[in-house]
């Protein structure tokens, strides 16, 4: 099965054929025959959608909604609201309680399941974003506590004909808090590139423009490319055109309405698709925060042990000439601690990182791997331009003090470097290079530390 949807229908037919529906397009599918089971179904069962009716005998659909809204453990449950009515007041009302969708009764097969599909879509693509970024990573309160300024919604409308898009921007303007801004077709396409934190959060699309189904093509395009693939989008379709309305959903529009709209029911649909761009956009910062620091030391900015045993063995496998690796240890830096304190300490840390940052080329990887411990790989590097570099690392921190905050004064730090060469045609794993480079500094602390020493075998 590819989803559990709970029908809520005081009326067994109904029910019954909305089962049979679904359970043709393989859903499995619970039921319920009032508000308070509905509420109970939601709470046990966690369904991935709900289609809910408005008008039932205990309470209506829409008082079910705003509670199932409420509640943390259902609010991101997709709800789609089925009456038999087409009211106004009803459908505005079920829309500003958090529904998703209000279709009317009878429910026109093809929109619900390609309704049903986008939504489930957007549904998995959160969960796996919460997955990814905050249970897997362990990073749930960064997320939850996320308290970053909210910028102003930017809604771009792409209509048909400068007419068409000022009579749009009219009926919006007085409704959103956002930016309303009329966008041609050409400069949506080629106005963003790959920078994302410059495209509209909300494009609302005609699907006929110059020519028919010219916006369900922009639409495509815009999710195809990095600068607009996670805006959201509301197409705009004739009155009645259910099949390319269901086209459209399939396309990645997050949003339907037909033509000619109520302009409050498009600011609430837009409104909705805003904050949920801005959960979205919430969500994937946390995943790459949490990716940052799982591969990163937050004291230096520099990779981790993690990541560099990693990238090291990558290396090896990949490199031609060779690889040569080095272990860099701060001398006496207990010494640094005892005296000083471990703020100091600390800073001293970020400054020997950033001097032999300084010192490396882009391709080269350096890393904190232990608490004064640096690891440095060389990638097609020969016994020659191993040495200089490790020399020149040597004297980036040795030959001049460091300058601290506060009272600490003036600080001489050395560090010794052990070197090791991996072997001409391969066969080195990385522990077993960082194990020479490891024997290599622990003769270099043996011979008076602030020196660099080659490790015997690949001196050989």
């Amino acid at each position: 099965m590819t989803g559990r949807i709970l029908v809520v229908d005081d009326v067994a037919t109904n029910r019954i054929v909305m089962k049979v529906k679904l359970a043709s397009a393989c859903y499995a599918v619970d039921q319920a025959d009032c508000g308070a089971a509905a509420l109970i179904a939601a709470r046990q069962t966690q369904p991935d959608l709900i289609l809910l009716d408005v008008v039932m005998p205990d309470m209506s659909g829409l008082d079910v909604c705003r509670q199932l809204k409420t509640d943390p453990d259902t609010a991101d449950i997709p709800i789609i609201l089925i009456t038999a009515v087409a009211d106004r007041d009803n459908k505005m009302a079920g829309l500003e309680a958090g529904a998703d969708d209000f279709l009317t009764k009878p429910v026109d097969e093809v929109t619900l399941l390609a309704r049903v599909r986008s939504l489930l879509r957007a549904r998995d693509t959160a969960r796996e974003l919460r997955k990814r970024g905050a249970s897997a990573l362990g990073f749930a309160e960064a997320a939850a506590h996320f308290t970053a300024p909210q910028k102003p919604g930017r809604i771009a409308l792409i209509a048909p004909g400068p007419k068409g898009a000022v009579l749009w921007k009219t009926a919006l303007d007085d409704r959103l808090g956002g930016e309303v801004s009329v966008l041609p077709r050409d400069a949506a396409l080629t106005g963003f590139g790959n920078d994302e934190g410059d495209a509209p959060d909300v494009f609302v699309i005609a699907a006929d423009l110059t020519h028919r189904n010219e916006g369900l093509r922009l639409l495509s395009d815009l999710r195809s490319r990095p600068g607009t693939r996670n805006a959201a989008s509301v197409m705009i379709l004739p009155e009645g055109d259910s099949e390319r309305a269901a086209i459209a959903l399939d396309l990645g529009a997050h949003d339907i309405l037909y033509d000619s709209f109520d302009a409050q029911e498009l600011a609430l649909r837009i409104r909705t698709q805003l904050d949920r761009k801005r959960q979205s956009d919430r969500l994937r910062a946390s995943v790459e925060a949490g990716l940052e620091m799982a591969v990163t030391d937050s004291l230096t900015g520099l990779h981790n042990r993690r990541y560099a045993m990693f990238q090291l063995d990558r290396m090896i496998a990949q490199t031609g000439r060779g690889v040569a690796v080095m272990l860099l240890d701060i001398d006496h830096f207990k010494r640094i601690n005892d005296s000083f304190g471990h703020p100091v300490g600390d800073r001293v840390l970020s400054l020997v990182a950033r001097r032999l940052r300084a010192q490396l080329r882009g391709s080269d990887l350096i890393a904190r791997i232990g608490g004064e411990e640096f690891l440095v790989a060389l990638p097609d590097s020969d016994g020659a331009v191993a040495l200089d570099c490790a020399e020149r690392l040597r004297a980036a921190i040795g030959e001049t003090e460091f300058i601290l905050r506060g009272d600490t004064p003036p600080l001489s730090v050395t560090i010794s470097v052990g070197l090791a060469l991996s072997k001409p045609g391969g066969g080195d794993s990385a522990q077993s290079l960082i194990d020479q480079a490891d024997t290599a500094l622990y003769g270099a602390k043996s011979h008076g530390r602030d020196k660099v020493t080659l490790a015997p075998r690949s001196a050989a």
